[in-house]
């Protein structure tokens, strides 16, 4: 315990970028999502098969793999861009932006069909006397489709974002100074590696349990009014 409130300000610091981390990510990942569901649901053959190839694609990928592409991979191209357009010089890919971007991509998927399966829960007669009435299709997405959308996808929701967490703990392997990174590092310095492990998997509960409360709360404030069966 000693060892712990020494190294506390490591520990601190490192679930301040895993909580960064993770809430960007999740930002970035319902815009992907929303983009993806509204591109399964369009009347368009194209996007219908984008958004399929889309969520098909991550979901057929280990996280870590993808990771380690984007990271790698993407530096390697924009400095081959950059040595061959003669645009820019060397450029070195920060960590937490690989990170954002890779978590919310693949987050997005699941996302995706998380918003699909609540648009298509919506009774399309309301969405039809929304039109019959004079709504744009803008009104009809603000008062009609997305109250209701975020009422029937916020138990999958949750559970992306209890998963999304966890995920975070990838970034580790591409040098990010996130929580695991620091513990790691701070176990392995002083031969208490349990220990630190031990602190990380608490931190990890804390953050999970306050989340799933919250968005409990959240669930609960959306189904006023509504009906159980």
């Amino acid at each position: 315990m000693d060892t712990l409130i020494q190294y506390r300000q490591v520990l601190i610091d490192g679930t301040i970028v895993t909580v960064s981390l993770a809430v960007l990510s999740l930002i970035l990942s319902i815009v992907f999502g929303l983009c993806g569901a509204f591109a399964q649901l369009s009347e368009s053959v194209t996007f219908r098969r984008l958004g399929l190839l889309y969520t098909m694609f991550v979901r057929g990928v280990p996280e870590l793999v993808l990771m380690m592409l984007i990271f790698f991979g993407g530096q390697l191209l924009i400095n081959d861009m950059g040595r061959v357009t003669g645009l820019w010089g060397y450029v070195d890919v920060n960590q937490f932006f690989a990170g954002v971007l890779t978590l919310g991509f693949i987050f997005g998927a699941y996302m995706a069909e998380t918003f699909r399966g609540a648009i298509l829960a919506i009774p399309v007669g309301q969405i039809e006397a929304a039109k019959s009435v004079g709504m744009s299709p803008r009104q009809v997405f603000a008062n009609v489709t997305w109250p209701q959308m975020v009422r029937y996808a916020l138990p999958s929701f949750t559970n992306n974002w209890l998963v999304l967490v966890k995920a975070t703990a990838l970034v580790s392997v591409i040098g990010l100074h996130d929580l695991v990174w620091n513990a790691f590092s701070a176990g392995r310095s002083n031969h208490k590696l349990f220990t630190f492990m031990i602190a990380v998997l608490a931190i990890y509960l804390v953050i999970t349990a306050l989340s799933d409360l919250a968005l409990r709360w959240v669930e609960r404030k959306y189904n006023v009014g509504t009906r159980k069966a």
